[in-house]
């Protein structure tokens, strides 16, 4: 598996693409003016305290107060409180909380009315991004996510990453973990912590280290609301999260982010420090790398796959709907059934990627193609399973149900990403699906045609002029490219009549045509 990661930068943002074996899977969009990130930590005023849903309003900086459920104040509470206090007047300057004296949990099923007063300040950190109408999702529940490891204040905790499934391994490292711990601080040990030796884990916890006495330096003498610990650099915080030995690229078109990037990596993945390049081509990095056509063909409503099968995908206010289709697609060498389960992998391996690729949240339903065996709906359940295993994101799969239907819960914390694929109808007034979304059709169906076993004499494309032109431009033209994979010549005919989108295919077998 090769992993790339492509980061265009322009004058207000940056773009971050991941691919995987050069299929993207991942697109990332840094802003200049986006001060709410998930993980940035505020020290910020409490609003409203609302009794009624044991919540408060609490004054971040943005337009919308963000909300602050009594669930999400974390056991030890009192003891934040106590140490804002403590830090506040500028004389204490005890950060590592070796002789800080806790006060106790609060009561988990207490009412947020004994724990805050409107007016007070409190450190907060961003769980879940604006979205929409809403302001930010909060927690003073504090974590520093460093590269292999998590650093709770206020709390005594050692936990290990669900997903180190290896039992003597997650005692492996919760020993490590209490060997290097610090008191007061709880530490939570990432999936990347695996195999690590405590060097390591302790260099990256000296790290987080050092990040919160930098921020509690911050908190004294300082007006509220305001931002005193930024989450990484979008570029950072993926490295951090999803770095390993399959990268074997990092290619950006901004020499200072080149620089910063190797920089980071020297801190975190020396070995990986010299596969950071420049771009250098007049060709648009986007574009080099086939990003701009997979972003195209991907964000539609309509999502093309091998073999003719298709994804319809709707987004409504209360969940996303993704209807699995088999197009025109027939085998004779297989029955209905295993057409059925082999259409179903297909869209299983596509699904996972869309919803890491769109950020999708909330509630996700899949309506597969319906099938008999008890056994077939195990291998797809597992399969989806393991096709979802790479998402970052905290997610739940249930196994399909006697309707074929397979429901996915994953978490929301940034507004979902939605990108422009229609363009102006050169025909008429409306909009149409971009030229490149056509070509994925085409394809699609040419390849279903070729591989359906039917020998054919000659296979006739019908299409608009444009498009044909688009199609036979150059030595090198897509035609041509057809050719080379398929061994197949496609004889290409333009027609007047034609929409501009509107393409068929005939077929000559022999001297019958159909």
């Amino acid at each position: 598996m090769k992993t790339e990661l492509i980061i265009r930068s322009n004058s207000s943002d940056i773009d971050f693409a991941l691919l995987r074996d050069g299929k993207l899977i991942e697109l990332n969009k840094e802003t200049s003016d986006n001060n709410f990130s998930v993980g940035d930590i505020f020290l910020a005023k409490i609003g409203k305290v609302m009794t009624g849903l044991n919540a408060a309003f609490v004054n971040v900086g943005y337009p919308k107060d963000g909300f602050l459920h009594y669930h999400d104040l974390g056991p030890q509470v009192q003891s934040l409180n106590k140490f804002i206090k403590k830090v506040s007047t500028g004389n204490y300057k005890e950060f590592t909380l070796k002789n800080f004296r806790f006060e106790e949990d609060i009561n988990k099923d207490g009412s947020i009315n004994d724990v805050l007063k409107s007016g007070q300040n409190l450190l907060v950190q961003i769980v879940k991004e604006p979205i929409s109408t809403k302001g930010p999702r909060i927690s003073s529940e504090l974590s520093i996510a460093g590269r292999f490891l998590v650093l709770v204040p206020f709390s005594n905790r050692i936990s290990v990453s669900q997903k180190i499934a290896d039992p003597k391994e997650k005692e492996r490292l919760k020993k490590l973990a209490k060997s290097i711990k610090p008191k007061g601080f709880g530490l939570i040990l990432r999936t990347v912590a695996e195999g690590k030796k405590v060097a390591e884990l302790d260099k990256d916890l000296q790290n987080s280290l050092d990040r919160w006495k930098t921020m509690c330096k911050r908190i004294a003498n300082n007006n509220t609301p305001t931002k005193i610990l930024s989450e990484l650099n979008r570029a950072s915080s993926i490295l951090r999260d999803v770095m390993n030995d399959s990268f074997t690229s990092i290619v950006t078109n901004d020499e200072t982010l080149k620089v910063e990037i190797k920089e980071y990596l020297q801190e975190i993945y020396p070995e990986k420090e010299n596969i950071v390049r420049l771009h250098r081509s007049d060709v648009p990095i986007f574009e080099k790398y086939g990003i701009e056509r997979q972003i195209k063909t991907s964000f539609g409503k309509t999502v093309s796959m091998s073999k003719g099968a298709y994804l319809v995908i709707e987004h409504t206010e209360a969940l996303h709907v993704i209807d699995v289709n088999s197009g025109n697609r027939s085998n004779k060498s297989l029955n209905q059934e295993e057409t059925a389960l082999e259409v179903n992998l297909i869209a299983a391996s596509e699904i996972a990627r869309q919803l890491q690729l769109r950020d999708m949240g909330g509630i996700i339903v899949v309506d597969f193609i319906d099938m008999k065996s008890a056994e077939n709906r195990q291998k797809l359940y597992q399969h989806l399973k393991e096709a979802m295993s790479f998402d970052r994101t905290k997610h739940k799969i249930l196994p399909p149900s006697k309707f074929g239907l397979v429901q996915i819960t994953r978490q929301r914390v940034r507004p979902e990403l939605e990108i422009k694929t229609r363009e102006p109808n050169p025909n008429k007034d409306g909009e149409v699906e971009a030229p490149i979304v056509l070509l994925d059709k085409i394809e699609a169906e040419l390849e279903r045609i070729l591989n359906s076993g039917k020998k054919y004499k000659e296979i006739t494309l019908n299409v608009h002029p444009f498009i044909a032109a688009y199609l036979t431009k150059g030595v090198n033209s897509i035609r041509f490219k057809w050719f080379v994979q398929h061994k197949k010549w496609i004889k290409i005919l333009p027609r007047d009549a034609y929409q501009y989108l509107q393409y068929k295919f005939y077929l000559k077998k022999n001297k019958k045509s159909k």
